[in-house]
């Protein structure tokens, strides 16, 4: 079984964000990931609505949303209405995360939660059937390039086998740090979906790359 890919288009080029919007939907990448920081939750600020509605307009693939941002309960519809497929939220950022999930399910998206790297995944074990995708963040978020923390393997082979225990249907996606060494490992040890930005948008062959870390 091949692996998901969603590219970060926070790695793209803002000064040709339609053209490189329009080579990831010619890649097999199989999601767009949109990284939201407020520059609250996280110590910087990225994009917020109007540029993921114009992400939105040129994309042909689900738009895969990362709310890195300290109150997101407040704008779930409002991300839905601009495109969202998949809404992540932090677990350190909803006190009443179960209520949450079921919002973002009600509004009509899949429902992801982010794990920061101190994160125990066994938090989770009792809402797991209410979580479509847990996304493990493999460095701190906040920041693109950063190095990637090795626990995390770990840390995905321990949420692989809760899943596996509990039955549930969630996929695990990993965010921080992914090339095609680290990919791999994360791979072997059970993720389904990989986040990659400047591997992939800082790399000669954006297309290619994607292709082979689908295919690791």
């Amino acid at each position: 079984m091949s692996t998901i890919v969603s590219p970060s288009v926070l790695s793209a080029d803002f000064a040709n964000l339609e053209r490189d919007v329009k080579m990831l939907n010619s890649s097999s990448a199989e999601w767009l990931h949109i990284d939201i920081m407020d520059g609250q939750f996280v110590p910087n600020i990225s994009f917020g609505l109007p540029v993921m509605k114009a992400i939105h307009k040129h994309a042909t693939k689900p738009l895969d949303v990362h709310l890195m941002i300290a109150t997101p309960d407040d704008y779930i519809d409002d991300f839905k209405d601009a495109g969202a497929a998949i809404l992540t939220v932090h677990y350190e950022s909803c006190p009443h995360l179960h209520r949450t999930l079921q919002r973002i399910k009600s509004a009509g998206m899949k429902t992801g939660v982010a794990l920061n790297p101190h994160t125990p995944v066994d938090l989770l074990k009792d809402i797991l059937h209410d979580i479509d995708l847990v996304l493990i963040m493999s460095v701190n978020p906040g920041f693109g390039g950063q190095k990637f923390i090795s626990q995390s393997v770990e840390k995905v082979r321990s949420l692989k086998s809760m899943i596996t225990e509990t039955k549930a249907k969630t996929l695990i996606e990993v965010d921080g740090g992914v090339n095609l060494d680290t990919g791999k490992l994360l791979v072997d040890a059970g993720a389904d979906a990989l986040v990659a930005g400047s591997f992939v948008f800082g790399s000669e062959n954006p297309v290619e790359t994607i292709q082979k870390l689908g295919h690791l």
